[in-house]
């Protein structure tokens, strides 16, 4: 694995709109981790029914269940191009875990830069069960703790890009494209 690219962001930042749209253009995986645990949880899984009650408080699911889920998915055929990882890591124990695999060298990481305000407005606009605005409050902090540290993290390590994703989807994705180079 070669090519993975990292988009890092609060909840509500585009992260998943765009890794789509890149994952489609230049035919690498998508991999998102709030997907793979809600599939998890509509499945009724071991580790769904576990995550459930976590991920309606609003936190985070243990680094080792995720890991392992993530480690799974790398091995799938449509991550040979590379992979685009979205919502991983979230936490600087994770980002760890990254560096101590050589199933995982980073490429790029994307830091999706968008004010509180316009992240609440977006995520209640899209309706998911889970995003009450208590929910939302609890999962920004949560961010804010947890999340954000990495920012540094990869900034040190000359991996960290910053885009606006404030606007359009289009003009946004066209500056993420220009970023990538694979």
């Amino acid at each position: 694995m070669t090519n993975i690219l990292i988009f890092l962001g609060p909840p509500g930042s585009g992260k998943g709109t765009q890794a789509e749209k890149i994952s489609e253009k230049f035919q690498i995986a998508h991999i998102s981790t709030g997907v793979m645990l809600r599939d998890h949880v509509d499945r009724k899984t071991d580790l769904g029914i576990k995550a459930k009650s976590i991920l309606d408080e609003g936190s985070l699911v243990p680094d080792n269940l995720v890991i392992e889920m993530l480690k799974d998915r790398l091995d799938s055929d449509d991550c040979k191009n590379g992979a685009i990882l979205d919502g991983f890591p979230r936490t600087l124990p994770q980002a760890l875990s990254l560096e101590n695999d050589e199933k995982f060298s980073i490429k790029s990481v994307i830091f999706f830069d968008v004010n509180q305000e316009e992240l609440v407005k977006r995520m209640l606009e899209r309706g998911r069960s889970d995003d009450t605005e208590e929910s939302i409050k609890v999962r920004l902090q949560v961010y804010l703790n947890e999340t954000e540290p990495l920012v540094g993290f990869y900034s040190k390590k000359n991996l960290l890009t910053e885009i606006n994703a404030l606007g359009s989807v289009d003009d946004i994705s066209s500056s993420i494209s220009e970023l990538i180079n694979l």
